[in-house]
């Protein structure tokens, strides 16, 4: 009966534990840039497994250093109610979730911005239910406490571009040679099309999904409604 019921309480003190360190993590990213995500360090990880020479490029900077075209077109391209929902986009969870039954695997999908940078921060890519609803928590935690310009600020510096780059600023510099604040419509449409896939788009630069999605979210980004104090 005691092994039972430490069975039981291990995994509810794990998710206790784990929670109250991301609540305290989230409440210093309000004013405190992260020195390096959950994410970052999961991919030079499996570089360093697999015996890669890749290096972390992560170079923050404050949300009025990064093109107002970038954060229009990661709008257009990821979240187009970010500025009004508060955190979940139920119809993309549902179609996600039909999407998932069909196939019979647990796949991405339906994620706002929120979700992602819930992930990045402290999560994986692994994909299960068990995630999903960390990530769901996180996400909850996050939208409770951080104002949104602040949420997007965090999510545009360390979102994942390409092996071992990681925010506007270095892939600006990475694949423009300029800084993220000079951006043209064109350069900030096609980081945008890189997001959900950045390591296939890395190895595929000519990829014509990556022209056909840029061309996309050039035409949605007029439409795109950023946090109300930018």
């Amino acid at each position: 009966m005691r092994i039972l019921k430490w069975l039981v309480a291990l995994p509810v003190a794990v998710f206790v534990f784990f929670n109250a360190y991301v609540y305290g993590n989230i409440i210093t990213y309000r004013a405190v840039a992260p020195h390096k995500t959950s994410f970052m360090w999961v991919r030079m990880n499996q570089y360093a497994r697999e015996n890669r020479d890749v290096s972390l490029d992560y170079r923050w900077v404050p949300y009025n250093r990064i093109s107002v075209n970038l954060k229009k077109a990661l709008i257009a391209s990821e979240d187009a109610a970010f500025s009004s929902h508060s955190g979940f986009d139920w119809n993309g969870i549902k179609n996600a979730m039909r999407r998932n039954e069909a196939s019979g695997t647990i796949k991405g999908g339906g994620s706002t911005i929120s979700q992602q940078l819930s992930k990045n921060l402290f999560l994986n890519e692994w994909q299960s239910y068990i995630r999903k609803g960390e990530e769901a928590a996180i996400t909850a935690m996050l939208e409770a406490t951080t104002d949104k310009d602040r949420i997007f600020e965090l999510y545009l510096n360390v979102i994942e571009w390409g092996h071992g780059v990681f925010g506007a600023e270095a892939a600006a510099r990475h694949f423009y040679k300029k800084p993220a604040a000079n951006l043209t419509k064109q350069q900030a449409a096609k980081l945008a099309a890189r997001v959900p896939a950045p390591l296939f788009y890395a190895d595929n630069p000519k990829s014509k999904r990556l022209r056909g999605k840029t061309n996309i979210i050039l035409r949605r980004m007029g439409s795109a409604e950023l946090p109300e104090n930018e």
